[in-house]
């Protein structure tokens, strides 16, 4: 299945946290996988803030980060385009989301996802409100 992944649920295959297995399910399980272009600096930043927080040691930042970097070398990276844009801004004019939610939708609808996963209820119900399947993780 062609599987899109939102930052807040790709995190979790780096993070051990609630929704983390599930991640792992699904990410083992797609046939393709995408995120949007704005994904791996989302995911780079919230490892940043464990480390900030001193939730993550160095090290264990050093390893996740690597493996964001492996992960992403098999996945396709979905660009903001102009109807990528165009699209978020019909996505942001019919449900309370924030623009970053928006465009990893519009990203997902470009790419023709089959599932859309995401660790924010608000997005998702925006997601399945824009036509996609989608998994709250």
């Amino acid at each position: 299945m062609k599987t899109f992944f939102d930052s807040s649920a790709f995190v979790k295959r780096y993070i051990e946290e609630t929704g983390s297995q599930d991640v792992e399910t699904l990410y083992m399980a797609a046939t393709e996988l995408a995120v949007s272009v704005v994904c791996i600096p989302e995911v780079v930043s919230a490892l940043n803030r464990r480390l900030r927080e001193h939730d993550l040691s160095r090290r264990q930042y050093e390893t996740a980060k690597d493996n964001v970097f492996e992960d992403a070398r098999d996945a396709d990276i979905v660009n903001l385009t102009p109807e990528a844009i165009a699209t978020c801004t019909t996505i942001l004019e019919k449900s309370p989301v924030r623009t970053m939610d928006a465009l990893h939708i519009a990203c997902a609808l470009q790419w023709e996802a089959e599932l859309f996963v995401s660790a924010d209820q608000r997005q998702v119900s925006a997601a399945r409100k824009a036509g996609l399947r989608t998994k709250l993780v």
